[in-house]
């Protein structure tokens, strides 16, 4: 007979493996495609016995998204990105340093495209967004939504700052992170073009921050107040 430590650990194991192989059907099928069955069958077990760690297909959803939530705002506040605290992060955004900016764009790319549960995770919701509109909605939210609050919110504040006049924060916001989803839709269908993507974004930022300094800095020649 197991020992309850060892009983606990081998039950946090076979949830883990659940999750895996659930997460990696998701994100070859579709969510609607895969049964509770054919977990059970990916992982090596019945589906009564799945049944025992989660209730439901949709309770195994649930917790991958939890995970994969957890996991992406945590490495975004490791790139100094804090999604719903703009203003906690100005010492870090004020400078409006392109090789800083382009630096955590290309990190948060990378992230994006190869964390193994946050790529599937990403895979399954692009292929449901089109089937559920409760997982449309859920996709907008995540990869769209989210970070555009936060940039809008962040390139106003630097506007108040003085720091740009970027005149629209919200439109500013979509032209400094559209390229991502964009390139990374590139990359899933050819991830032979990774390097020449990434090469885009870091272009991107340059460029963006140039434009929206060079506007501050004109006005300043021209003794304009922003």
């Amino acid at each position: 007979m197991l020992a309850k430590g060892a009983t606990t650990i081998k039950k946090e194991d076979t949830k883990r493996r659940i999750l895996t192989e659930a997460l990696r059907l998701f994100a070859q099928r579709g969510y609607d495609a895969v049964s509770v069955e054919q977990i059970a069958n990916a992982v090596g077990i019945k589906a009564p016995s799945l049944y025992k760690h989660f209730p439901s297909k949709q309770s195994i959803f649930d917790a991958l998204f939890e995970r994969t939530e957890h996991d992406f705002d945590e490495f975004l506040s490791g790139i100094s990105v804090h999604v719903g605290d703009a203003g906690g992060d100005m010492p870090v955004f004020g400078s409006m340093e392109a090789d800083m900016l382009a630096g955590r764009f290309r990190e948060m790319m990378c992230y994006l495209l190869h964390d193994e549960y946050v790529s599937s995770f990403r895979r399954m919701m692009t292929i449901e967004q089109f089937r559920s509109p409760r997982l449309s909605a859920l996709y907008t939210d995540r990869y769209i939504g989210k970070l555009m609050d936060y940039h809008t919110e962040m390139f106003s504040k630097l506007a108040e700052a003085g720091v740009v006049d970027c005149g629209d924060p919200m439109a500013a916001a979509y032209m400094y992170c559209s390229p991502v989803p964009v390139l990374l839709g590139v990359c899933d269908r050819q991830p032979e073009k990774e390097a020449e993507c990434l090469d885009i974004l870091d272009r991107h930022v340059h460029l963006f921050v140039e434009k929206m300094k060079k506007r501050s800095a004109e006005e300043d020649k021209n003794g304009k107040v922003r």
